[in-house]
């Protein structure tokens, strides 16, 4: 479904990205991995179209990104922001309507509400949120609306960028599964960006380690722990030495 290939992508002198490839197949729950500062969502946004590579090719459901209908394209996709990403002055209901309210999607106000509160129900919510205003929610619910938003559209790619962010063990296993049954239910195409563990383990079928710029390792979730790269095995066991320098 999205095919990078010899990506490169600079902000000034710093080369963020230097030669990404990396495919992921259509219905897979890909999950890239790396240290702060690694490009990882710098990659995100250039498969979106957000950030145009200075080299390289990007490639969704064989249409190449550079020369894709804007409108069309972005529709095929749905986010789940980290941090949620809420818009503080809408109910629940129409920030996760959001897009069915405006655009080539949009339905009629009431069809966007039933649409809204189902999404709502299917991540554990019940109808009476819908017309609370997002502060008045926990950070765990926020989350979960933030996911229904990503899933409103019924897309068919969908991106998680760092979903358990900021959330107690507890409540980030809910929305792990949350996001493992969605995407299975779905069919959709994923890719998680995180640095929890956990969440990679929960949710990927596939792990692509991004480092210094490049793809240093990608593989099944079940052979990350017997890779044998020295790089990933000190990431996921989060090892202070290694060939990955600390920042200090």
């Amino acid at each position: 479904m999205i095919t990078l290939s010899d990506v490169h992508k600079k902000f000034g002198d710093n080369a963020v990205l230097r030669g990404v490839n990396l495919h992921v197949p259509k219905g897979s729950s890909m999950v890239v991995i790396g240290g702060s500062g690694t490009g990882k969502s710098v990659l995100i946004k250039s498969i979106l179209g957000l950030a145009s590579p200075d080299a390289g090719t990007i490639s969704v459901d064989g249409t190449d990104v550079a020369t894709a209908d804007r409108d069309a394209f972005l529709a095929r996709f749905g986010m789940l922001f980290q941090g949620a990403a809420l818009f503080d002055s809408l109910p629940v209901w129409q920030n996760v309507a959001f897009r069915l309210l405006r655009g080539s999607l949009k339905r009629s106000k009431a069809e966007a509400r039933d649409i809204a509160i189902d999404k709502l129900r299917r991540v554990g919510l019940t109808p009476d949120v819908a017309d609370r205003l997002p502060a008045e929610l926990s950070g765990g619910m926020q989350k979960r609306v933030g996911l229904a938003r990503a899933i409103a559209a019924e897309p068919e790619i969908i991106f998680f960028d760092e979903p358990t962010t900021g959330l107690d063990p507890i409540m980030a296993g809910v929305i792990n599964d949350l996001i493992r049954e969605i995407v299975s239910e779905m069919g959709a195409t994923a890719i998680t960006i995180t640095h929890d563990m956990g969440s990679v383990r929960a949710i990927a079928d596939d792990i692509a380690m991004l480092h210094a710029g490049k793809i240093r390792w990608t593989g099944a979730v079940d052979q990350m722990d017997a890779s044998g790269d020295p790089y990933l095995d000190q990431f996921i066991n989060g090892r202070a030495t290694g060939p990955i320098e600390a920042v200090r």
